[in-house]
Protein backbone atom coordinates (compact mmCIF):
# COMPACT_ATOMS: atom_id res chain seq x y z
CA UNK A 1 0.00 0.00 0.00
CA UNK A 2 2.56 2.13 0.68
CA UNK A 3 4.42 1.77 -2.74
CA UNK A 4 1.05 2.96 -4.39
CA UNK A 5 1.35 6.07 -2.09
CA UNK A 6 4.77 7.16 -3.94
CA UNK A 7 3.08 8.91 -6.78
CA UNK A 8 3.86 9.12 -10.60
CA UNK A 9 7.05 11.58 -10.19
CA UNK A 10 9.24 8.65 -9.85
CA UNK A 11 7.85 7.06 -13.14
CA UNK A 12 8.83 10.26 -14.21
CA UNK A 13 12.49 10.19 -13.69
CA UNK A 14 12.12 6.61 -14.93
CA UNK A 15 10.57 7.55 -18.32
CA UNK A 16 13.62 10.72 -18.67
CA UNK A 17 16.04 8.04 -18.43
CA UNK A 18 14.40 5.84 -21.13
CA UNK A 19 14.48 8.44 -23.23
CA UNK A 20 17.79 9.83 -22.59
CA UNK A 21 18.45 5.98 -23.34
CA UNK A 22 16.48 5.48 -26.53
CA UNK A 23 18.23 8.46 -28.21
CA UNK A 24 21.53 7.55 -27.27
CA UNK A 25 20.87 4.25 -29.09
CA UNK A 26 19.22 6.68 -32.18
CA UNK A 27 22.50 8.17 -32.91
CA UNK A 28 24.35 5.15 -32.60
CA UNK A 29 22.60 3.62 -34.80
CA UNK A 30 22.13 6.20 -37.26
CA UNK A 31 25.86 6.46 -37.07
CA UNK A 32 26.57 3.38 -37.69
CA UNK A 33 24.35 3.26 -40.83
CA UNK A 34 25.45 6.52 -42.17
CA UNK A 35 29.10 4.88 -42.03
CA UNK A 36 27.76 1.55 -43.98
CA UNK A 37 26.10 3.45 -47.37
CA UNK A 38 27.69 1.61 -50.40
CA UNK A 39 26.74 2.25 -54.22
CA UNK A 40 25.73 -1.07 -55.20
CA UNK A 41 25.82 -1.59 -58.48
CA UNK A 42 29.31 -0.24 -58.79
CA UNK A 43 29.73 -3.23 -56.48
CA UNK A 44 27.82 -5.71 -58.91
CA UNK A 45 29.47 -4.29 -61.75
CA UNK A 46 33.08 -4.70 -59.90
CA UNK A 47 32.43 -8.18 -58.75
CA UNK A 48 31.65 -9.21 -62.57
CA UNK A 49 34.41 -7.61 -63.92
CA UNK A 50 37.46 -9.13 -60.89
CA UNK A 51 36.08 -12.80 -61.82
CA UNK A 52 36.01 -12.52 -65.10
CA UNK A 53 39.28 -11.00 -64.94
CA UNK A 54 40.39 -13.31 -62.22
CA UNK A 55 41.33 -10.27 -60.40
CA UNK A 56 40.38 -11.13 -56.82
CA UNK A 57 43.03 -9.70 -54.59
CA UNK A 58 42.55 -6.01 -56.85
CA UNK A 59 38.94 -6.39 -55.42
CA UNK A 60 39.84 -7.34 -52.23
CA UNK A 61 42.25 -3.87 -51.76
CA UNK A 62 39.23 -2.04 -53.55
CA UNK A 63 36.67 -2.92 -50.78
CA UNK A 64 38.12 -4.59 -47.31
CA UNK A 65 37.94 -1.20 -45.91
CA UNK A 66 34.08 -0.91 -46.75
CA UNK A 67 32.39 -2.21 -43.65
CA UNK A 68 28.68 -2.37 -45.57
CA UNK A 69 27.57 -6.04 -45.42
CA UNK A 70 27.49 -6.67 -49.03
CA UNK A 71 31.08 -5.56 -49.69
CA UNK A 72 32.19 -7.81 -46.41
CA UNK A 73 29.99 -11.00 -47.88
CA UNK A 74 31.67 -10.41 -51.34
CA UNK A 75 35.36 -10.37 -50.18
CA UNK A 76 34.56 -13.21 -48.08
CA UNK A 77 33.23 -15.47 -50.68
CA UNK A 78 35.75 -14.35 -53.43
CA UNK A 79 38.87 -15.51 -50.78
CA UNK A 80 37.34 -18.93 -50.93
CA UNK A 81 37.30 -19.10 -55.02
CA UNK A 82 39.76 -22.16 -55.37
CA UNK A 83 37.62 -24.18 -53.54
CA UNK A 84 34.60 -23.87 -55.83
CA UNK A 85 31.26 -22.64 -55.94
CA UNK A 86 30.11 -24.25 -52.87
CA UNK A 87 32.86 -22.96 -50.53
CA UNK A 88 32.14 -19.50 -51.58
CA UNK A 89 28.18 -19.84 -51.00
CA UNK A 90 28.63 -21.49 -47.33
CA UNK A 91 31.20 -18.51 -46.22
CA UNK A 92 28.99 -15.59 -47.85
CA UNK A 93 26.32 -17.37 -45.45
CA UNK A 94 28.26 -17.62 -42.47
CA UNK A 95 29.80 -13.71 -42.93
CA UNK A 96 26.12 -12.39 -43.93
CA UNK A 97 24.61 -14.05 -40.31
CA UNK A 98 27.38 -12.40 -38.48
CA UNK A 99 27.10 -8.79 -40.41
CA UNK A 100 23.50 -9.02 -39.68
CA UNK A 101 23.65 -9.51 -36.66
CA UNK A 102 26.04 -6.11 -35.84
CA UNK A 103 23.34 -4.62 -38.12
CA UNK A 104 20.42 -5.52 -35.65
CA UNK A 105 22.23 -4.50 -32.45
CA UNK A 106 20.45 -2.09 -30.02
CA UNK A 107 17.53 -2.78 -32.35
CA UNK A 108 15.27 -4.73 -29.16
CA UNK A 109 15.89 -1.30 -26.83
CA UNK A 110 13.73 0.65 -28.98
CA UNK A 111 11.30 -2.49 -29.99
CA UNK A 112 11.29 -2.90 -26.19
CA UNK A 113 10.66 0.97 -25.26
CA UNK A 114 8.06 1.77 -28.03
CA UNK A 115 6.05 -1.41 -26.61
CA UNK A 116 5.99 -0.83 -23.32
CA UNK A 117 6.50 3.22 -22.35
CA UNK A 118 3.13 4.16 -22.68
CA UNK A 119 2.45 1.06 -20.38
CA UNK A 120 4.83 2.94 -18.23
CA UNK A 121 3.27 5.90 -18.05
CA UNK A 122 0.19 5.07 -17.71
CA UNK A 123 1.55 3.09 -14.51
CA UNK A 124 2.53 6.28 -12.96
CA UNK A 125 -0.78 8.01 -13.95
CA UNK A 126 -2.50 5.50 -11.82
CA UNK A 127 0.10 5.57 -9.04
CA UNK A 128 -1.05 9.65 -8.98
CA UNK A 129 -4.57 9.27 -9.35
CA UNK A 130 -4.24 7.21 -5.99
CA UNK A 131 -1.83 9.58 -4.36
CA UNK A 132 -4.81 12.25 -5.46
CA UNK A 133 -7.71 10.40 -3.56
CA UNK A 134 -5.42 9.46 -0.66
CA UNK A 135 -4.86 13.18 -0.16
CA UNK A 136 -8.15 13.78 -0.28
CA UNK A 137 -9.35 11.54 2.26
CA UNK A 138 -6.68 13.23 4.39
CA UNK A 139 -8.12 16.43 3.90
CA UNK A 140 -11.85 16.52 2.65
CA UNK A 141 -12.16 19.52 3.07
CA UNK A 142 -9.85 21.39 0.50
CA UNK A 143 -12.03 19.62 -1.99
CA UNK A 144 -11.78 18.62 -5.54
CA UNK A 145 -9.17 21.19 -5.99
CA UNK A 146 -6.44 18.41 -4.59
CA UNK A 147 -8.05 15.47 -6.53
CA UNK A 148 -8.16 17.53 -10.04
CA UNK A 149 -4.23 18.89 -9.45
CA UNK A 150 -3.54 15.60 -8.49
CA UNK A 151 -5.34 13.58 -11.60
CA UNK A 152 -3.59 16.50 -13.54
CA UNK A 153 0.23 15.82 -12.38
CA UNK A 154 -0.88 12.49 -13.07
CA UNK A 155 -1.72 12.41 -16.52
CA UNK A 156 1.60 13.82 -17.52
CA UNK A 157 3.30 10.50 -16.62
CA UNK A 158 1.02 9.48 -19.98
CA UNK A 159 2.02 11.69 -22.12
CA UNK A 160 5.10 11.40 -21.28
CA UNK A 161 5.29 7.68 -22.24
CA UNK A 162 3.87 8.42 -25.31
CA UNK A 163 6.53 11.04 -25.85
CA UNK A 164 9.09 8.17 -25.45
CA UNK A 165 7.15 5.49 -27.31
CA UNK A 166 6.08 7.35 -30.54
CA UNK A 167 10.24 7.67 -31.67
CA UNK A 168 11.14 4.32 -30.57
CA UNK A 169 8.71 2.98 -32.51
CA UNK A 170 9.55 5.26 -35.77
CA UNK A 171 13.19 4.47 -35.59
CA UNK A 172 12.63 1.55 -34.45
CA UNK A 173 10.54 0.55 -37.83
CA UNK A 174 12.90 2.68 -40.42
CA UNK A 175 16.39 0.56 -38.80
CA UNK A 176 14.52 -2.59 -39.49
CA UNK A 177 14.30 -1.35 -43.45
CA UNK A 178 17.55 -0.28 -43.92
CA UNK A 179 18.60 -3.66 -42.40
CA UNK A 180 16.02 -5.60 -44.78
CA UNK A 181 17.58 -3.45 -47.78
CA UNK A 182 21.18 -4.13 -46.41
CA UNK A 183 20.24 -7.94 -46.73
CA UNK A 184 18.60 -7.81 -49.91
CA UNK A 185 21.26 -5.82 -51.87
CA UNK A 186 24.01 -8.43 -50.26
CA UNK A 187 21.92 -11.31 -51.37
CA UNK A 188 21.89 -9.98 -54.64
CA UNK A 189 25.73 -9.30 -54.83
CA UNK A 190 26.02 -12.69 -53.43
CA UNK A 191 23.83 -14.30 -56.47
CA UNK A 192 25.97 -12.20 -58.71
CA UNK A 193 29.08 -14.14 -57.76
CA UNK A 194 27.79 -17.60 -57.60
CA UNK A 195 26.15 -17.15 -61.23
CA UNK A 196 29.65 -15.82 -62.01
CA UNK A 197 31.63 -18.73 -60.78
CA UNK A 198 29.03 -21.71 -61.81
CA UNK A 199 29.49 -19.66 -65.05
CA UNK A 200 32.88 -19.98 -65.81
CA UNK A 201 32.74 -23.54 -64.08
CA UNK A 202 30.47 -24.51 -66.96
CA UNK A 203 32.46 -23.07 -69.67
CA UNK A 204 35.78 -24.90 -68.41
CA UNK A 205 34.03 -27.88 -68.16
CA UNK A 206 32.44 -27.44 -71.55
CA UNK A 207 35.10 -28.24 -73.79
CA UNK A 208 36.64 -30.54 -71.78
CA UNK A 209 33.09 -32.68 -72.22
CA UNK A 210 33.15 -32.31 -75.95
CA UNK A 211 36.25 -33.64 -76.18
CA UNK A 212 35.98 -36.23 -73.99
CA UNK A 213 32.34 -37.37 -75.74
CA UNK A 214 34.57 -36.54 -79.30
CA UNK A 215 37.02 -38.91 -77.89
CA UNK A 216 34.48 -41.37 -76.94
CA UNK A 217 32.68 -41.55 -80.60
CA UNK A 218 36.07 -42.71 -82.10
CA UNK A 219 37.06 -44.96 -80.01
CA UNK A 220 33.50 -46.43 -80.74
CA UNK A 221 34.01 -45.99 -84.31
CA UNK A 222 37.21 -47.41 -83.90
CA UNK A 223 35.75 -50.69 -82.16
CA UNK A 224 33.61 -50.88 -84.94
CA UNK A 225 35.74 -50.74 -87.77
CA UNK A 226 37.71 -53.56 -85.60
CA UNK A 227 34.82 -55.66 -85.52
CA UNK A 228 33.67 -55.37 -89.14
CA UNK A 229 37.40 -55.90 -89.92
CA UNK A 230 36.82 -59.41 -88.17
CA UNK A 231 33.47 -60.23 -89.63
CA UNK A 232 35.24 -59.93 -93.41
CA UNK A 233 38.00 -62.35 -91.67
CA UNK A 234 35.61 -64.40 -90.88
CA UNK A 235 34.01 -64.54 -94.50
CA UNK A 236 36.94 -65.17 -95.56
CA UNK A 237 38.11 -68.06 -93.74
CA UNK A 238 34.34 -69.79 -94.54
CA UNK A 239 35.60 -69.33 -98.67
CA UNK A 240 38.46 -70.82 -98.10
CA UNK A 241 37.42 -73.87 -96.31
CA UNK A 242 34.65 -74.18 -99.27
CA UNK A 243 37.74 -74.05 -101.46
CA UNK A 244 39.23 -77.09 -99.67
CA UNK A 245 36.49 -79.09 -99.29
CA UNK A 246 35.61 -79.18 -103.62
CA UNK A 247 39.48 -79.91 -103.67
Amino acid sequence: MNFALLGAEWVLWLLVFLSILSVGVMIERLMFFRARRIDSAALANDVKKAVRAGDISGFRKRWQDRQAMAAQVAVRGLSEREHGPDAVSEAMNSEKARRRREHERYLIVLGTLGNNAPFIGLFGTVLGVIQAFRDLSVDSQAGAEVVMSGISEALVATAVGLLVAIPAVVTFNYFNRRVREASATTDDVAHSILAALYGEQHQDGGPRGASRGADDEGGAGKGGAGKGGAKEGTGKGGKSDKGQEAA
